[in-house]
């Protein structure tokens, strides 16, 4: 029998190629001959230069840079020889950075991000392809900006300080980004805009920390800095608070149109890379997943991509999760054929699965994947 191991992460425990070695020696205890296609994917959000890595003909280079509060942290970009650059905006501006009473975007910046993309270029990429996802701020990318040459300014001349709320009084930008004709590419699954109500503030704000006050504040100074940008920026293009794909990462997606860039589906990047269409052509079962099974889940994430190309096949799809709250109907329309959830397996949330399922997720897909095995072998 020929599986298909294609997870990706599950967020704050284990790296997608983690999650797929888990379930693969839990198989192999039972189904020793079976064969396992081991393929982890990312959607461009944290993991997305770790899974590029494994399956690219490239060098890491590790780069110093800053978290969503200033603070040093390293990240990396992936240098391939035809002169693309990969990094992923999570290891500078991720919402994992942050505690939980750290959370702000009306204060957190972007600058960190810009860093690594000028990093890229120094280095030679012509085209800086960026994971866009798990993001902590919401500053449309105008720590981006600064970091790459170019202020957000205020009526008097100044200099804005970082993070979302300042951009309310941002009135002019001084500078032309310096990318030296490289050319930038968002890979991201998020089809959101920038503004309104499924714009970055309303639908991803109150995840970073925003309340309905902040959210309306920010969307407001996103809408002020939209326009400077459209203004000032040569090339920027018309409508830039209504595009497609520019609410991604708190508005990192509209900074990298403004930049003359494009939006990539990040699943469907990652996927060309990895021969995910081959491995999906060939096998009898698909084993899939990721941290939480939820309603976002079926919204252009991996879970969704990998069960609708499974469905299109006839080849059954199997999602294992830390925890599961889509509906069986809702998930069978996706291409799901069963769900399992860590939690359940650990005793459910009243006898401590919560807490088993974020301590030991590994030997829980291990369980998992033997228990399919005895299931599917066969």
């Amino acid at each position: 029998m020929r599986v298909l191991l294609c997870p990706d992460k599950f967020a704050g425990t284990l790296e997608a190629p983690e999650v797929a070695a888990a379930v693969a020696a839990g198989w192999r205890e039972v189904d020793a001959a079976g064969e396992l296609l081991i393929r982890p994917l990312a959607d461009g959000g944290p993991g997305f230069v770790t899974v590029l890595a494994g399956a690219l003909d490239g060098r890491r280079v590790a780069v110093p840079t800053v978290d969503p509060l200033g603070r040093p942290v390293t990240g990396e970009i992936l240098l391939t020889a035809d002169g693309v650059g990969y990094l992923e905006s999570a290891q500078a501006c991720g919402l994992h950075l942050l505690s939980a009473t750290e959370r702000d975007p009306k204060a957190t910046t972007s600058y960190g991000l810009g860093a690594l993309v000028a990093a890229a270029v120094e280095h030679g990429a012509r085209t800086v392809v960026v994971g866009l996802g798990g993001s902590g701020t919401n500053d449309g990318g105008a720590g981006l900006f600064a970091a790459l040459g170019a202020t957000p300014l205020d009526d008097a001349g100044r200099a804005l300080p970082y993070g979302g709320a300042a951009l309310r009084a941002v009135a002019a930008l001084d500078g032309t980004p310096r990318l030296r004709d490289a050319t930038l590419v968002a890979a991201t699954d998020v089809d959101n805009p920038l503004l309104g109500l499924h714009g970055a503030s309303s639908v991803y704000g109150p995840q970073k920390g925003a309340d309905r006050a902040d959210v309306l504040l920010l969307d407001a100074a996103l809408e002020r800095w939209a326009a400077v940008l459209e203004r000032d920026l040569p090339g920027c293009p018309p409508g830039l608070g209504t595009l497609p794909g520019g609410g991604a990462a708190g508005g990192l997606g509209a900074a990298i149109l403004a930049l003359g860039g494009r939006c990539e589906s990040g699943i469907d990047l990652v996927g060309r890379a990895i021969g995910l269409e081959a491995a999906l052509d060939d096998c009898d079962l698909v084993i899939t997943g990721e941290g939480s099974f939820d309603h976002q889940s079926l919204r252009g994430k991996v879970v969704a991509g990998v069960a609708g190309a499974a469905r299109d096949r006839g080849v059954p799809c199997v999602v294992l999760a830390g925890r599961v709250s889509t509906g069986r109907r809702e998930a069978a329309s996706a291409g799901v054929t069963e769900a399992y959830s860590l939690v359940e397996h650990f005793g459910g949330e009243e006898r401590g699965g919560v807490a088993a399922a974020m301590g030991r997720p590994a030997e829980g897909l291990r369980a998992l994947g033997a228990r399919l095995a005895r299931q599917w072998s066969r």
